[in-house]
């Protein structure tokens, strides 16, 4: 018989360059405010700053000893060690960070110059490797012994990534960086810097910028500012003289929609310093790219003919932003830089646009979509393009909450809700289940508060009360609504719309229903998910330590809902818990948002706000046999939750897995025992 298989996407160079500089990025955009604060104590307190103070600037001496200042301490071990936590932590977490960090440590100390390219080698190998040793001995630690085997490992391999920086990484980096910056010193002297342009500006349209930007040039520049006390490099990418210059042109000379929103679009582009917004208009006429250029091209020469230059990374582009961060003697040079690209830009674009013809061109709405396309995500300022409504499935079903148009495939799915905690876990668990026995166990289902949500996920799941509020923080992703969290038809359609997105040749249009092949997907036994979301924190805390078996009643007094609740509370409130007032917030909470889950299922718990009253983690289970009304739903089984550092998850998605499964709902109706609830549930006993 023939075996069926998933065709896997085919991935162009184009864009596994694209996810590189992306990962790059990663590592340096978070610590940007780091950067600023370096150059902004650089451009006031270095010898030939604004404000020359020996102690801080690190010249001169005091008492007879020379002054060490904080320029040179925070470029040569601050911001390294930042660039390699946040690379360690992107690929490990926490864990991973601590463990990047200590490796970076080890280049710093080795090559004795400013390591940005040795911490963003180390960081995310830090995180790899640890990864990789944990999975070694994950499950096979002994209880009360996690701790130690956890620290001590990662100290001795922290330890041993040390001495591999300094011995081994840092010898190769040093001489990278050297033969680096004698290659930029080659074209500065020979006159050639200017034709980066032509590679650079291509480049941003494609979205192909940040490996060449936080790869080489910010690494770069900030040695050349260290030395010299101003970069050239910091603006070879973040001038916005060239888009605006574009932008002006087709306020000037374009035609329809394109002409409207360019005015709009070169403010944001302007002051704003978000370059992609004029990437559609490049793309709907592929040879304004050399108004670009030329304009890039003649900012860079103004640049090394006036000696000009900023003394750290200007991000995002925005002209405050490089104002802010020009050296001293630099301002008009860099001023006139800005004017002279935009000028130039803006010349070139509308002699192209006058003298082409119009009936080719592309529609901006179009030409947005292949921009998201390139860029592997939907664009933050389309709709200022297009419209409010960009983005947007035409035909999205009212109760998807919003649907929109992915621009690449699934790569990430959270499940959102009030305290991040409950129902958001278990609908999580579900759900993942039914992705991995889809075929796509890659594809990561996390849970969250929508308190703690960032605009980085492609598919956000909310209860149908809360997706509003989900909205504006997640404005990239496609969004689903749902009644409940156990068995929302909702699923089927998520997992559909991996399916096509993640596989070559499928359609990616959200809005569009593809039945439901997944519908009677087995469900995996193992609570992988659990251990994915909380870091390990639940095999290390044990399902015995949160689910007791003097917290499981098998026939609940309370006839109504808020009965239930105060029952479901006291139950954590006699385990020590919660205080008093994690019941009241569990109230709170209901009042808000329903904690129905489907299945005749509810768990209640606190509000995000509420997590101060949480003294341990613990889980509650009460039967209702002849069933209580939850607005208006049957519920049977309320799971009271209080969970701390996720160390719950593990127990909520044994639970997940129960009432997924009609047969295992019906023995827990039939279960005439305490140990028959806690078997079903995973708990291992004593």
């Amino acid at each position: 018989m023939a075996t069926e298989t998933v065709a896997k996407p085919r991935t162009s160079a184009r864009v596994h360059v694209q996810k590189f500089g992306t990962f790059l990025s990663g590592m340096i955009m978070p610590n940007i405010g780091a950067f600023i604060a370096w150059g902004i104590i650089t451009a006031l307190f270095i010898e030939k700053g604004w404000l020359p103070v020996p102690q801080l600037g690190g010249f001169g001496e005091t008492g007879g000893k020379p002054n060490i200042g904080l320029v040179g301490p925070m470029i040569t071990y601050l911001l390294p060690l930042l660039i390699g936590y946040t690379g360690g932590k992107m690929v490990y977490d926490v864990r991973g960070g601590v463990v990047g960090a200590i490796g970076t440590m080890g280049v710093i100390v080795g090559a004795g110059i400013p390591m940005f390219i040795g911490a963003m080698i180390m960081g995310p190998l830090g995180g790899w490797t640890m990864k990789k040793i944990d999975s070694i001995w994950d499950g096979k630690i002994r209880p009360g012994f996690e701790m130690l085997v956890n620290n001590f490992s990662a100290g001795i391999w922290g330890a041993l990534l040390a001495l591999l920086g300094f011995y081994g990484i840092s010898p190769l980096v040093t001489a990278f960086s050297t033969a680096a910056g004698n290659f930029v010193q080659f074209l500065v002297q020979n006159g050639l810097l200017p034709l980066t342009s032509i590679f650079i500006e291509p480049a941003k349209v494609l979205f192909l910028n940040n490996a060449i930007n936080h790869g080489v040039l910010t690494p770069l520049g900030v040695q050349q500012s260290l030395e010299q006390g101003k970069s050239i490099l910091f603006l070879l990418e973040a001038n916005p003289g060239p888009g605006l210059g574009l932008l002006l042109a087709y306020a000037f000379f374009g035609r329809g929609a394109a002409k409207a929103s360019a005015p709009g679009a070169a403010i944001i582009q302007f002051l704003g310093g978000i370059h992609e917004i004029y990437f559609p208009y490049v793309l709907m006429r592929p040879l304004l790219i050399l108004g670009t250029i030329a304009g890039g091209m003649t900012g860079i020469a103004t640049l090394a003919i006036t000696n000009s230059g900023l003394v750290a990374p200007a991000a995002p582009g925005s002209i405050f932003a490089v104002l802010a961060q020009t050296s001293r003697d630099s301002y008009f040079g860099v001023i006139l830089s800005v004017v002279l690209a935009a000028a130039v830009s803006f010349l070139v674009s509308s002699v192209i646009l006058r003298t082409t013809k119009h009936s080719d061109e592309a529609d901006l709405g179009d030409a947005t979509a292949r921009m998201e396309a390139m860029k592997g995500k939907k664009s933050s300022v389309a709709s200022t393009l297009t419209g409010a409504g960009a983005g947007t499935a035409a035909g999205a079903a009212a109760g998807h909450g919003g649907v929109g148009v992915l621009a690449g495939p699934v790569r990430n799915i959270v499940f959102a809700c009030d305290a991040g905690m409950g129902s958001s876990a278990m609908g999580a668990s579900v759900l993942r289940n039914k992705i991995k026995a889809a075929g796509f166990p890659d594809v990561k289902v996390t849970n969250a508060s929508i308190a703690n949500l960032s605009d980085t996920y492609d598919v956000v799941v909310t209860h149908q009360d809360l997706t509003e509020r989900a909205k504006p923080v997640t404005s990239s992703a496609v969004h689903y609504s749902v009644d409940n969290f156990m068995n929302s038809p909702r699923y089927d359609e998520i997992v559909e719309l991996v399916r096509d997105s993640n596989t070559e040749g499928g359609t990616t249009d959200a809005g569009t229903s593809h039945g439901a092949h997944a519908a009677d997907a087995p469900v995996d036994a193992a609570p992988a998910a659990a251990g994915a979301t909380a870091g390990g924190a639940a095999a290390a805390t044990g399902t015995s330590e949160i689910l007791a078996r003097e917290s499981v009643v098998l026939t609940g007094k309370a006839t109504t809902r808020d009965a239930a609740i105060d029952e479901a509370g006291r139950l954590l409130l006699a385990r020590g818990a919660v205080d008093e007032g994690y019941i009241a917030a569990m109230h709170e909470r209901e009042e808000s948002v329903s904690t129905y889950m489907g299945s005749f299922l509810a768990i209640p718990h606190g509000t995000n706000a509420a997590k101060d009253h949480i003294r341990k983690s613990a889980v509650s289970v009460i039967r209702y046999p002849e069933g209580i009304d939850w607005n208006g739903k049957e519920v049977k089984f309320v799971v009271g939750v209080a969970g701390i550092n996720n160390e719950h998850l593990h127990i909520l998605s044994s639970i997940a897995k129960v009432f997924t499964n009609k047969e295992q709902v019906a023995r827990l109706e039939a279960a005439t025992s305490e140990d028959e609830v806690l078997e079903l549930f995973g708990k291992v006993n004593a």
